[in-house]
């Protein structure tokens, strides 16, 4: 059974260590040396930059390394009409440097009047085709965004104004219209691939964490994940038939460190049959992320990329621990290693400071990715 299109055997959840020169230009921002436009002209050049070397590393689904966000999921969701990023807030879990993640608070009615990502995916789009035609190679523009999860998890009740939604089932209708929305318009640009980057399901695999959601929510962590289900499944149940919707769960990634633990046993179930879902970016790159048995409830359809790789670590993975882990994954699939692909846990910077290794590390581990799924799987990772 042949992986669904813009799916390789070795892929990667999106985001690369920032060039000095974007930190520094967002830095000039803020203190307002220069201006927005000036800043977006450095995103482009880097972006072109980062866009190649992806290819010459042997990557064949190509993002714009999220260069352009400060925050994997705050820089799109702000642009949501009627949510503000406003203040932080801790994690009980771990100390992070300090940094404590920005929130997003809905203060009005949710819409989108216009599109948030077709821009930045039109300026990618222009050097993977430039480049697909060049080469003869299959390449893939994908497009990563926050799961819609993330205006709910973290605030609750407390972070939607009560004004504007007195109950949430209307806020929870307003922000799948968000998201069906930016769905439309994406395709409408071309884009064929989504990916839905989702740290709460992950979270709720975390026993303190489902406890503190069961008294944020006031809700069952269970029914929780399965309403998050329904959640994402009316937010992508418009996409025609040709779009490929992918979600990465994650247990937190800022420089080098985590915030959750615990394998996916507790949202499996719901997790594989319930999600509507063409593929899974879930990590898998130590302990803290449970054995494989949860792989039992993938269905035959699915594919898996699995994170066993790590971004967090400078020195690169041992090869044949890696090949043995995805054999060991393999054994709880249905249709075996055809499901699964490989891939690092996570992205490398999924905030801007990046994780702790410098590109040269970065790359590096690009390249081993892929010399172990062509030992893996073959010389073609499309098929």
């Amino acid at each position: 059974m042949p992986l669904p299109s813009g799916v390789y055997r070795a892929d990667h959840v999106g985001s690369f260590l920032r060039p000095k020169e974007v930190l520094e230009a967002r830095e000039k921002v803020n203190s307002g040396a220069i201006s927005l436009a000036d800043l977006r002209r450095i995103e482009d050049a880097h972006i072109a930059t980062v866009v190649q070397k992806q290819i010459d590393n042997g990557l064949q689904s190509i993002t714009d390394g999220e260069f352009r966000r400060a925050f994997f999921h705050i820089d799109f969701l702000q642009h949501v009409e009627g949510v503000e990023r406003q203040g932080g807030m801790s994690s009980t879990n771990v100390t992070t440097h300090g940094m404590t993640p920005p929130k997003v608070v809905v203060v009005s009615k949710l819409a989108h009047p216009k599109p948030i990502q077709v821009d930045d995916y039109r300026v990618v789009d222009t050097h993977v085709a430039a480049a697909a035609q060049a080469s003869g190679r299959t390449l893939t523009t994908k497009v990563c965004i926050p799961s819609p999860t993330m205006v709910h998890f973290r605030g609750g009740r407390d972070a939607i104004s009560s004004e504007a939604y007195p109950t949430l089932e209307p806020f929870f209708e307003d922000l799948v219209k968000v998201y069906q929305a930016e769905i439309a318009d994406l395709y409408a640009a071309g884009c064929r691939f989504v990916q839905l980057d989702d740290t709460n399901l992950a979270y709720l695999c975390d026993e303190g964490m489902r406890n503190e959601a069961a008294k944020r929510h006031g809700e069952d962590p269970q029914k929780l994940t399965k309403h998050y289900a329904s959640l994402i499944n009316a937010a992508i149940s418009q996409r025609p038939k040709d779009m490929i919707i992918g979600i990465h769960l994650c247990r937190g990634n800022f420089r080098s460190q985590w915030f959750a633990e615990g394998g996916y046993e507790p949202v499996a179930e719901v997790l594989f049959k319930e999600l509507d879902v063409d593929v899974y970016f879930l990590e898998y790159d130590d302990e803290r992320s449970g054995d494989f048995a949860p792989l039992r409830h993938l269905p035959e359809s699915k594919i898996v990329v699995l994170g066993v790789m790590s971004s967090k670590k400078a020195e690169l993975d041992d090869k044949d621990a890696m090949v043995r882990r995805l054999n060991e994954a393999a054994k709880f699939c249905p249709r075996g290693l055809d499901q699964l692909c490989l891939s690092h846990q996570c992205g490398f910077s999924s905030t801007m400071e990046g994780n702790d290794l410098t590109e040269e590390q970065q790359w590096a581990k690009i390249r081993l990715e892929v010399e172990i799924a062509k030992q893996v799987w073959g010389e073609d990772l499309s098929v």
